[in-house]
């Protein structure tokens, strides 16, 4: 990019001297260590169900170029642009989640997935960024407009994006964006009872789910007192911690893939903690930080109420879902079944988070301090 001087007036130079680069060579960073990981978790598990042995990877690999594609061309848009594809995405993905109830495939019990031929699409994880988007667009407008009901468009947003999810059933997903959608309005300023009410609204939902969802109780049950269910997986990945110590066993070397039946999704974590040890673990954690502290730092300094509120959500979003994804790896939460943000496998995710990351870039681009969103 050096031949890119700050003179240069074209589009692509532009991008360069305003988008936020530590944010975008920590996502690059994770893509390439999700390659890795991928690489070393997938072979073992490709092998266990009869398909060649780098199978995954080269599906995973294919993803990659359309989610940069993706991160590049939304981080182009302004403010407003991105409000706009939110709106759009909102709606596809929340038609797509109502799709899935009737036409879905059930997969664990559950129906989140929409199947086009050798391709699978979860919209679930499509529409978590563009909610963030819209409800912060909403509570923006209701700040800026004293009369407009911004906490009623905000909620009927969540509501609805909940409502699906609940229906699939999906609580992972659920918990996940009520604590997203709770943190923005602390963050837009609303008052404590509202949050107190949300929080109360939550907790019954949740022991809602509990008495009447057998395999949400089940999970819970197990957390809890692992003599009450199977409790494999976690024990599995706790094992490969331990055996991998500080610096790893090596790459390849690890054992613990070939009996660990998600090693190469949701507990991806757990083979990078036996291949490359505590070392690898605590550099996948920094790079999410940098992410999500470069753009609550850009928030910070932010004058538009709109790009404070979008930009410190998606940045929760992808963070907590990290951080979701490690806790239950750890056995500090329940099992969730939510992916690792770029370094899972699965193309869903990888190009729902490009999807995300990309509007994130867009926002905590530099622009004159009297720019506005609106």
């Amino acid at each position: 990019m050096a031949l890119l001087s700050r003179t240069d007036r074209s589009l692509l130079a532009n991008w360069w001297w305003t988008v936020d680069r530590w944010s975008l060579a920590a996502v690059m960073a994770l893509i390439v260590l999700g390659m890795l990981l991928t690489l070393a978790a997938s072979p073992a598990v490709a092998g266990r169900i009869g398909l060649a042995p780098f199978y995954f990877v080269y599906r995973q690999l294919s993803f990659v170029a359309p989610a940069l594609l993706m991160i590049f061309i939304i981080s182009l848009l302004g403010p407003r642009d991105v409000r706009r594809l939110a709106l759009v995405g909102f709606g596809v993905a929340l038609l797509l989640m109502i799709a899935t109830l009737f036409f879905g495939p059930e997969i664990k019990g559950a129906q989140r997935w929409l199947v086009f031929g050798p391709f699978s699409l979860q919209p679930s994880e499509f529409a978590k960024p563009a909610l963030v988007v819209m409800a912060a667009a909403a509570l923006a407008e209701s700040n800026r407009r004293p009369g407009f009901p911004g906490m009623a468009v905000a909620g009927a947003l969540y509501a609805a994006i909940a409502g699906v999810l609940v229906l699939q059933p999906d609580f992972g997903q659920t918990l996940l964006i009520t604590i997203v959608c709770a943190a923005l309005l602390f963050l837009a300023g609303v008052k404590w009872q509202w949050l107190a009410a949300v929080g109360g609204v939550a907790v019954a939902g949740g022991v809602g789910a509990y008495l009447f969802m057998p395999h949400v109780a089940s999970r819970i049950d197990r957390f809890i007192n692992p003599d009450h269910g199977d409790t494999y997986q976690v024990d599995t990945a706790l094992n490969a911690f331990t055996h991998g110590g500080v610096s790893g066993v090596g790459p390849g070397e690890g054992s613990i893939k070939f009996v660990l039946p998600d090693a190469h999704t949701d507990f991806i974590f757990a083979v990078a903690g036996e291949e490359f040890g505590l070392f690898a673990c605590t550099v996948l954690l920094l790079l999410f930080g940098v992410v999500v502290w470069r753009a609550l730092r850009t928030a910070l300094d932010e004058r538009d109420h709109f790009i404070q509120l979008a930009a410190s959500g998606l940045a929760i979003l992808f963070g907590l879902q990290a951080v979701i994804n490690v806790a239950v790896t750890l056995s500090l939460l329940p099992a969730k079944g939510m992916t690792l943000p770029f370094v899972s496998y699965g193309g869903s995710s990888m190009l729902a988070v490009a999807f995300g990351v990309g509007m994130l870039l867009a926002l905590t681009r530099r622009r004159p301090v009297t720019y506005r969103a609106y």
